[in-house]
């Protein structure tokens, strides 16, 4: 198994931007391809390989069998994979989208043929472009890369070997678990982000004058692209709605209280103890475990380990490493 292979990215916004540039510095050979002429321009006077043409970009990585990332949005996500299926049909292909189970249903009926690991790092922020890429973007960062029954293990090990060389660690999860999870810590705060800016805004200039790290800290990423944010939240309906329902009822029993008998206690006093069990379950001591990628059941023992909150942190030969509290 080959630990070296090229990078090719597909999308070069700020996470592939910065994954092509975090590469790139860690020593592999890499070349991109964006739609957008004005990043190409500034990626190449940056000294990169980058270009306009996906169809060529895909063609280099089918002759040299370098790993395939698509960092494209995932209403651009199909357009994309009939390019791979015509160009790279078998390669081996990743991608960046933060919504996974939609992800492996396209990769499915459009690229059969690829070797696919979905993934998702969970790094970014309100910035988009080119310019707005960092190398240092996902140092300690969770990437999740996805294990499914008929995930092939020496694919899934490469591409995490690749997210551990960046700086991340590897969360291994099924894509419909995944996308339940990141439903309640990702795509329900940018909903409840920008119905809060939304509602300060309408108290006009009074309400920006007295804005504070309370308002700035809860409305940060409603600054994010719409149509970005729009791309993952409807992109996740099916786990994004249950999660949604539990906010709205959340907040429909503190409306409740508040009119009753003026009460917030227990709200206020759920979210602390929520806020604080993260913290605990984040900064919770870690032993650790070994997966073999040999084993009948390895793809089982993977997906255990992440839904545990465990993670990888390397690979040695057909052996995972992790961590898990």
């Amino acid at each position: 198994m080959s630990l070296v292979r090229d990078v090719c990215v597909i999308g070069l916004g700020l996470i592939g931007g910065s994954l092509l540039r975090a590469a790139s510095a860690g020593g592999r050979t890499t070349w991109g391809a964006t739609e957008s002429a004005v990043d190409a321009e500034t990626a190449v006077a940056d000294g990169y390989e980058v270009g306009t043409d996906v169809a060529g970009a895909l063609r280099k990585a089918a002759e040299r069998d370098a790993i395939v990332v698509l960092a494209v949005p995932l209403t651009g996500l199909d357009e994309v994979l009939r390019l791979v299926a015509e160009q790279a049909p078998s390669c081996l292909l990743t991608d960046v989208t933060s919504v996974k189970a939609p992800v492996l249903a396209s990769v499915r009926r459009l690229a059969p043929g690829a070797r696919f690991v979905g993934g998702h790092p969970m790094a970014g922020g309100t910035s988009s472009g080119w310019a707005a890429g960092n190398p240092a973007l996902f140092t300690g960062a969770a990437w999740v890369a996805c294990v499914e029954p008929d995930t092939d293990l020496a694919a899934w090990a490469e591409v995490s070997t690749l997210a551990i060389e960046l700086g991340a660690h590897v969360v291994p999860v099924a894509a419909a678990v995944h996308d339940e999870a990141v439903a309640r810590i990702s795509h329900l705060p940018h909903l409840l982000a920008a119905v809060l800016a939304a509602t300060g805004a309408y108290g006009g200039p009074l309400a920006a004058s007295l804005a504070a790290g309370s308002f700035t800290d809860g409305t940060r990423v409603a600054g994010s692209r719409p149509e970005l944010v729009r791309a993952m939240t409807e992109g996740n309906r099916e786990a994004l709605l249950p999660v949604l329902d539990e906010a709205l009822g959340r907040l429909g029993a503190a409306r409740g209280s508040l009119a009753s008998t003026g009460g917030l206690a227990a709200t206020l006093n759920a979210g602390h103890e929520g806020a604080r069990r993260i913290a605990d379950l984040r900064g919770a001591a870690r032993a650790a475990v070994q997966v073999s990628l040999a084993a009948p059941d390895a793809r089982d023992g993977l997906c255990a380990l992440g839904e545990r909150g465990g993670r990888i942190v390397g690979i040695d030969g057909s052996t995972a490493l992790g961590e898990v509290a």
